[in-house]
This record gives C-alpha cells, sequence and structure tokens, in this order.
C-alpha cells in the first residue's frame, strides 16, 4: 500500500490502475496518456523522477501527477466512504 489516497486511473486505451505511490505514479506515466507532450504531464514525469532522486518531495510530485491526470480526465471519480454516506443521510433534511 503506497503513502498516498488511492487515484483510479482510466487510461485512454480503458485500461485502469489504482495509484497510490510515488513507483505506481511513474508506472502510470507510461500508459496510454491522450497528450505525453503536454506541459502538465512533462512537469509531474519530472517531479517524480526528482522525488525518486530525493530532490523534491514525494506530497509535491504526487500532486503535480493527480493535477496531469484531472487535466488530461484520466481520474475515475472517488466513491464516498460508508461513513460519510451514513453522515450524509444523517444530515439531509426529511
Amino acid at each position: 500500500m503506497g503513502k498516498f489516497l488511492p487515484l483510479s486511473i482510466c487510461f485512454a486505451d480503458g485500461r485502469s490502475m489504482q495509484v497510490s505511490s510515488i513507483t505506481e505514479a511513474e508506472k502510470a506515466l507510461a500508459g496510454q496518456w491522450p497528450n505525453k507532450e503536454a506541459d502538465v504531464y512533462r512537469e509531474a514525469a519530472r517531479l517524480l523522477a526528482a522525488a525518486r532522486e530525493g530532490t523534491c518531495t514525494p506530497d509535491i510530485a504526487f500532486l503535480a501527477f493527480e493535477k496531469a491526470a484531472r487535466q488530461q480526465r484520466l481520474l475515475k471519480p472517488r466513491k464516498s466512504s460508508a461513513g460519510l454516506r451514513i453522515l450524509d443521510s444523517l444530515s439531509t433534511p426529511n
């Protein structure tokens, strides 16, 4: 299990994967992205490599990866947890 909350990524070719670590994010960059020449993609790749080398914090690199995936519409929406669904149902007026 990775350090970060898992992101569900659905690639342009229909494959999907869960990403919750820097290593998994680097593997995901090798997948089918709509535009690997986009600045946001290249910045994510640069920061992930820097995090692996220790010259960038993993948090910043993972956020860059998440931003790239979001901008290229690869992120699947997160399901709310069972606890949040219960809380929502209790706070909703009848």
